[in-house]
């Protein structure tokens, strides 16, 4: 006759609960990337949704975190949750305006995080940024980031840090952005 185990139990516990679905955290503005666009200038913009490229390994949608997975709040989708992180700093900085002439638009290439080391876990986030002034193209340029944080061979402790981890990648892109003097011109 065959008998339950504590370590049967503890591994069937494991196989049910792994490949859980999570909700990626709602986007924080970065108060340094608000700043940044007071400083451009008084500029008004308003922001186009962003599309994403092809869903891959390297573009995931949504993103696996060791057998779980990780959507977007917005629409379930990487490239709106871009969109909001974009018109959330504009507004905060005063420059978003629906009736603009001047309008932020792109496309989301790569989007993935990895939290399979044991110290280290890395976001990487890619996305073709296209600025368009009365619909002719001014800026298009791509920009990406490989942002790290401490990770854990530990599941539980490296699953949810490399959750709350993704905003900061994204404020990292965005600042990238906003450093690029062409990027600053172009909304001039």
């Amino acid at each position: 006759m065959f008998r339950l185990t504590p370590v049967t139990i503890v591994l069937v516990a494991v196989m049910l609960t792994s490949g859980c679905s999570m909700m990626a955290p709602l986007y924080t503005a970065s108060i340094d990337n608000v700043q940044t666009l007071k400083d451009a200038g008084n500029v008004k913009v308003k922001v186009d949704a962003f599309k994403a490229a092809s869903i891959s390994q390297e573009n995931a949608n949504p993103i696996s975190i060791r057998g779980s997975s990780l959507a977007s709040p917005y629409n379930a989708s990487y490239a709106a949750y871009l969109t909001e992180a974009i018109r959330q700093e504009l507004s905060l900085a005063q420059r978003l305006s629906p009736d603009a002439t001047v309008e932020i638009t792109g496309i989301l290439l790569k989007n993935d995080i990895d939290a399979s080391g044991f110290s280290i876990g890395f976001a990487v986030v890619e996305a073709r940024f296209i600025v368009k002034r009365s619909g002719q193209i001014s800026y298009d340029q791509i920009k990406s980031v490989r942002h790290e944080f401490p990770s854990s061979f530990a599941g539980a402790v490296a699953i949810p840090r490399a959750v709350q981890e993704y905003a900061f990648a994204i404020q990292k892109l965005l600042a990238s952005l906003y450093a690029d003097p062409a990027f600053l011109s172009s909304l001039k």
